[in-house]
C-alpha cells in the first residue's frame, strides 16, 4: 500500500444528522474541494474542529497533533504561553483527506506561515451581528471594503457559513503580530465611528447592546480564523466560501448560503474571485502611512480630504 493511501473508515457515520449527510459526504466534499482549498491551507498551523460523534454532540478543537497521526503528515513546532504545540501542517490532498476521516469538520488557520511563524501576511476582520439584520453586515463591509482601498490593501470577502462576513487582506509578512493587529483596530475604530450606533469593538456581548461587532482578534499571536471553503458544524453543512464583491448587491446572498452541496456549482458559473489574493500583498508601512494623513473624522470626511 503507498505510504499516503489513506484509508477511509466508518464513511456510513452521520456527522449532520438534520441532514442525512454521513462522514463519507464531508470526505467527498473535501477531495473535490482540495485543489481550491489547499492554496489556503498550505504552510500554515492548523486548529482542526472535530466532531468524531456528529455535530449534535459536543465537539473540540484540538490544536496538538495526535501521536498516532502517520509520520508523512507536516507539522511544525511553535512556542506559546505555557510551552510547545505541534501543529499540523496541511500540504497536501492525502493530509486533508486523512483529517476528514478524523471528523475534521472546520480547518482554521493561522495569519501567518511556518517560515515567517512571526509575521503575519494577512489581515482578517471578522463582521459578526449580535441579531439576524444582515443587511448591517453589508454595510459595513462596503465601508470597510472602502477604506481599506483607500489604504491601498488589497481586500477579499468571503462568507463565514454562520452569521456574518470575513474580509482578509494580504500582506507583505514584514510587521509583526502585535504591529498588525494594533492596526487592524485602528481601522476597525474609524470604521465603527461612522456608525457607532451599529457597529462597536467591544467583545462583551452583554456590552455590544445589539451592535455588530468587528472583529480583530483573530490578528493576534496564535489566533487563528476559519479558512476558505472550510465547511461548519450547522444543519445544511454550510461553508465559508470566497465570494465576490458584488455579490453583495445579490438579495438572495446570506452567509450560510452555501453548502457542501452548491458550492461546486456556484464554483462552475462564476469566475474565481480570489484568483489573485496574495500575488500584490499590501504593505502596512505605506497603509499607516496614508491613515495618519486622513487625520481622523468619519470616512465620508477622509474622502473629502485631498
Amino acid at each position: 500500500m503507498d505510504e499516503r493511501e489513506v484509508k477511509i473508515t466508518r464513511p456510513e457515520k452521520v456527522l449532520f444528522p438534520t441532514d442525512g449527510l454521513t462522514k463519507g459526504d464531508l470526505i467527498d466534499y473535501y477531495r473535490r474541494i482540495a485543489p481550491r482549498m489547499l492554496p489556503y491551507l498550505r504552510s500554515r498551523p492548523l486548529v482542526m474542529q472535530r466532531f468524531p460523534d456528529g455535530i449534535d454532540r459536543e465537539g473540540f478543537f484540538q490544536k496538538a497533533i495526535s501521536p498516532y497521526y502517520p509520520k508523512w503528515i507536516e507539522r511544525i513546532s511553535v512556542k506559546k504561553e505555557g510551552g510547545t504545540v505541534q501543529h499540523v501542517v496541511c500540504n497536501d490532498a492525502e493530509t486533508l483527506l486523512y483529517l476528514a476521516n478524523q471528523a475534521v469538520v472546520t480547518f482554521h488557520i493561522w495569519l501567518s506561515r511556518v517560515d515567517n511563524i512571526y509575521f503575519p501576511d494577512q489581515m482578517a476582520f471578522d463582521l459578526d451581528p449580535s441579531g439576524d439584520d444582515f443587511s448591517e453586515v453589508i454595510a459595513t463591509a462596503r465601508s470597510l471594503r472602502q477604506l481599506l482601498d483607500r489604504l491601498g490593501l488589497p481586500n477579499y470577502l468571503k462568507t463565514t457559513g454562520s452569521r456574518g462576513l470575513h474580509i482578509v487582506a494580504p500582506l507583505t509578512a514584514e510587521h509583526d503580530y502585535d504591529e498588525v493587529r494594533t492596526f487592524s483596530r485602528e481601522i476597525a475604530q474609524a470604521v465603527v465611528e461612522e456608525d457607532p450606533e451599529h457597529r462597536t469593538l467591544e467583545q462583551s456581548k452583554n456590552k455590544r447592546r445589539g451592535r455588530l461587532l468587528i472583529d480583530i482578534n483573530r490578528n493576534a499571536y496564535a489566533q487563528t480564523f476559519v479558512a476558505p471553503f472550510s465547511v461548519r458544524p450547522r444543519a445544511g453543512a454550510p461553508v465559508s466560501a470566497p465570494i465576490d464583491w458584488s455579490e453583495l448587491d445579490k438579495k438572495r446572498l446570506r452567509p450560510d448560503g452555501f453548502n457542501i452541496g452548491n458550492v461546486f456549482d456556484h464554483l462552475e458559473k462564476n469566475a474565481d474571485p480570489w484568483k489573485t489574493f496574495g500575488k500584490r500583498p499590501g504593505s502596512i508601512e505605506s497603509a499607516r502611512k496614508k491613515f495618519a494623513n486622513f487625520g481622523g473624522g468619519s470616512l465620508e470626511s477622509q474622502g473629502n480630504k485631498k
